[in-house]
């Protein structure tokens, strides 16, 4: 299990446990945070699981094509952007802080 630090849209900071080998996007909706609508359900294919790393990504890898070719689409893309699907909750994430992305 590795804490991962959530903050809501509306600024509401939570700590949550997630169990490593899930995605980053699983977790969120397991911990019950509703925000993540996930609507293709972690194909990379829908950008409605968008967050903003705010810290503790120094070890995450970036990203490939698709999640790329799927955030070049939301009107709010940022530099630190990923798609919560697409990143694998291990212990090398333990501390990371994302937030949820405006809905688009």
């Amino acid at each position: 299990m590795s804490k991962i630090i959530v903050i809501s849209r509306d600024g509401e900071e939570r700590a949550i446990e997630a169990e490593n080998g899930l995605s980053v996007m699983e977790a969120i909706r397991n911990a019950g945070i509703d925000e993540i609508m996930a609507l293709c359900g972690g194909s990379c294919s829908c950008a409605t699981c968008h967050v903003f790393v705010e810290a503790g990504g120094e070890t995450l890898p970036p990203p490939e094509a698709d999640e790329s070719d799927m955030l070049e689409a939301s009107a709010y893309r940022r530099e630190n952007s990923r798609l919560s699907c697409q990143l694998t909750v291990s212990s090398a994430l333990e501390g990371l802080t994302v937030r949820v992305a405006p809905e688009e």
